[in-house]
């Protein structure tokens, strides 16, 4: 089929950019060097702190997570170090790996992929690490391909129990803008985000909001470093510049999308997609299917993952949807592949954005053969009727 209207971005990341981000980026560039560069830079580097939960500096790199991630990694850590990483989806194994390849020791502790890191674990591991060996726990604190999201605050709580001095790195990249998220009151250390998903921007900005621990912590570290390096970062930065070429006009965007978040107040921004979560979960049950996430502690404010159901194959079901709708759904990662599709529901989105969603969603379903009960979709608009 031809497709007409607007296509619909659900996956969950990248999102959605808004037309008032997008016209933000059209404008010039400018000398990122000269009085206008660093006026513009220093606005951002304040402004994205609140976002995070921070007074410490935010490094801003141009680079998508994955870079972050490295970033986190070689600016704390020595070769041969041993950090301890939770298999709580995709995203998190490939962190382990990206750990393995810098040549650290990985502790995995094994996950089902529908729950998130369990605190007591973290406190029995480093409980027995009596030579504090463990040098940092890597969390992932929403994972994207699961639509599970991990109880940070718990982990640092944990952490503290055993009186351990491990680092605590965090991965928010579907997290940070759409669920709450406190860098400094939580204990973190080191915080990974992206520029594609809650803060409503196209991919290629990575950021790390940094503890006064982590860069204690990073004078120390011996693993080779030049690009990700925090210092040169941070000291350009106080005069509004850069050690690189940076994305100016991605830091144009990012600069609305920061006063849109600002505009709706955080707090709403967070009740916003938590509400629409819901009643995403409301519909999916009510067309008799299981929602992945399977601790109701840690249903994801950014996405939902839905199982389909067995004989049924989750990417034919997402190309049908594609193709008779022009709406783009999650597909299964790693060994979910098949078996779930993903629906975002993140970013710069509304009630009428989310009930179009379902509705497409419902009509796949349908038109893929899937036995569901039509109805479902009633529960999810009675809970949008509602504040």
């Amino acid at each position: 089929m031809t497709p007409t209207g607007r296509h619909f971005l659900q996956i969950p990341g990248p999102t959605n950019t808004p037309d008032r981000v997008l016209r933000a980026m059209a404008a010039s560039t400018i000398d990122h060097r000269g009085p206008q560069f660093a006026e513009l830079a220093l606005e951002v580097l304040e402004a994205v702190k609140p976002v995070f939960g921070t007074t410490q500096p935010v490094v801003i790199y141009p680079a998508s997570g994955t870079g972050a991630w490295e970033a986190a990694l070689v600016n704390t850590l020595s070769p041969g170090e041993r950090v301890v990483c939770f298999e709580t989806g995709h995203f998190a194994t490939l962190w382990r790996e990206m750990a393995r390849r810098l040549d650290l020791e990985v502790d995995l502790v094994p996950g089902d992929w529908r729950h998130g890191v369990d605190p007591q674990t973290v406190a029995d591991k480093l409980r027995d690490d009596t030579g504090q060996r463990i040098k940092a726990v890597l969390v992932v604190h929403n994972e994207t391909s699961t639509g599970v999201t991990s109880r940070v605050a718990e982990v640092r709580k944990a952490i503290d129990s055993t009186g351990h001095p491990a680092l605590l790195l965090v991965d928010t990249i579907s997290s940070l803008g759409s669920i709450e998220y406190q860098h400094d009151a939580w204990g973190v250390d080191v915080t990974v985000a992206g520029s594609q998903k809650g803060l409503m921007l196209p991919p290629g900005l990575s950021f790390n909001a940094v503890s006064q621990k982590a860069l204690d912590a990073s004078k120390s570290a011996r693993l080779h470093r030049s690009f990700w390096d925090w210092q040169p970062v941070i000291e350009a930065n106080k005069r509004g510049f850069f050690p690189y070429t940076p994305a100016t006009n991605l830091l144009y965007g990012l600069r609305e999308a920061l006063r849109m978040l600002d505009e709706e107040g955080l707090a709403n921004v967070y009740a916003r997609h938590q509400r629409h979560a819901e009643a995403t979960r409301l519909a999916v049950r009510g067309w008799g299917l299981e929602v992945l996430c399977a601790d109701e502690r840690e249903h994801s404010g950014s996405l939902t993952g839905v199982i389909v159901p067995d004989g049924y194959d989750a990417d034919k079901i997402r190309a049908v949807i594609l193709d008779r709708y022009n709406m783009s759904l999650g597909a299964g990662l790693g060994k979910l592949a098949g078996r779930i599709f993903r629906i975002g529901h993140l970013g710069d989105f509304n009630d009428l954005m989310l009930a179009g969603t379902l509705a497409g969603v419902q009509l796949g379903l349908v038109a893929a053969g899937v036995p569901i009960d039509t109805t479902g979709i009633n529960a999810a608009l009675d809970r949008l009727q509602r504040p």
